[in-house]
């Protein structure tokens, strides 16, 4: 069934009409006041910014239930930040706080203004706002309140289901690493206990300079900011065999570690053709005689790393990564304890396969039956 379709048998004849945000809607602006993280009072209010909750506070700003548009700071530009608030809560000023006049239903309007663009509205540069007179200014259709109610519930249930699912995330997430510390905390006495630079030399790949890398190109290069996610810079294919050949380069499954910036990221290298910043991404040389490298990867997430202080940016030095001790556990305790956390590691993190995929698919079938369900032919 076309949009077209779905809209016509939704409305059934009836006359959508469009009005401007600032006709059906109340700006609580005025209350809201921001606080300094510093002079805010612990408690169990939520204190909302931009984009989520900031932090928990004594006192509260508003009651009832609201919707908060940012004003500067949204995360995403072209997913705007639209927040639901329900009961007491403290809104400071990177907000607009609104809630729709009877005329239309407050949840209505919270799922339509997740699905328009707001980037038209926006002023300013780097730091795009959204100005309460622009805002006001937004269209907003005003269907029959019955079309409304039914929107609404189709919308909310499947919302409800990703809320489920997140909040199933987070419960797996606690279980993971419950277990995770309860396997990997070994006393002296258990289990042999060796510095990394025992168990293998520190190893990085050969220094890629600038002029050496372009924005596309046959091999992807990772620098400390795209470690483990996206590449922004590549080499050529060339200079990656040659590189590959004469110097360093990780064997399939050995683990990299951030070694400045955000200490201590781990990847697994996949044997996929890639090249990684050097000094800023090691690895330990690993011929797994006594440990496997999957066990090193998990162990690397409880260490302490002895991070060295005082510059401007924080760096894991060879020599600080040498010292630090692991314990060895004998190898059939190793993969037995792979395999448990694996379980827990797939089910809360797998992108693929794990809660993390579900709550994606429900989000994309969210987003498909909002466009379609608020979809309303716009005046000429």
């Amino acid at each position: 069934m076309n949009t077209n379709r779905i809209m016509e048998k939704l409305l059934q004849g009836a006359e959508v009409k469009w009005k401007i945000l600032e006709e059906i809607a109340d700006i609580a602006n005025n209350a809201r006041k921001p606080v300094k993280a510093s002079f805010r009072v612990n408690g169990k209010i939520p204190y909302y910014g931009a984009n989520n909750i900031q932090d928990y506070v004594e006192g509260h700003t508003h009651d009832g239930e609201f919707i908060l548009i940012a004003e500067d700071g949204s995360s995403s530009l072209e997913n705007y930040s639209i927040q639901w608030a329900t009961g007491k809560f403290w809104a400071n000023n990177h907000v607009h706080v609104i809630r729709s006049k009877p005329i239309l239903q407050n949840r209505f309007l919270y799922h339509y203004l997740r699905n328009i663009n707001f980037i038209p509205y926006l002023t300013g540069g780097t730091r795009a706002k959204l100005t309460k007179a622009k805002m006001l200014q937004i269209p907003i259709p005003i269907p029959p309140l019955s079309v409304q109610t039914k929107i609404v519930q189709i919308l909310d249930t499947l919302t409800s289901l990703t809320a489920e699912l997140t909040a199933e995330l987070t419960m797996r997430k606690k279980q993971y690493h419950y277990y995770r510390n309860k396997l990997l905390n070994f006393t002296n006495q258990e289990v042999k206990w060796k510095e990394l630079g025992e168990i293998g030399e520190i190893r990085m790949c050969k220094r890629i300079l600038k002029h050496q890398t372009s924005n596309s190109g046959d091999i992807p290069f990772y620098k400390i900011g795209t470690f483990g996610k996206k590449p922004d810079a590549y080499i050529s294919k060339e200079l990656f065999d040659e590189y590959k050949n004469k110097y360093s380069y990780p064997k399939l499954g050995e683990v990299l570690i951030s070694a400045s910036g955000t200490i201590g990221r781990t990847v697994i290298f996949d044997g996929e053709d890639a090249y990684f910043q050097d000094s800023n991404i090691v690895w330990i040389g690993n011929n797994e005689d006594e440990i496997l490298n999957k066990f090193l990867y998990y162990i690397y997430q409880v260490v302490n790393w002895n991070i060295a202080e005082g510059g401007t940016i924080k760096r894991l030095y060879n020599n600080n990564l040498r010292k630090i001790k692991i314990p060895i556990p004998p190898l059939e305790e190793q993969a037995r304890i792979v395999a448990i956390l694996d379980k827990f590691d797939t089910l809360a993190h797998s992108i693929s396969e794990g809660l993390p995929r579900e709550i994606e698919l429900r989000q994309k079938q969210y987003e498909y039956y909002r466009n379609l369900l608020l979809d309303f032919p716009h005046p000429q």
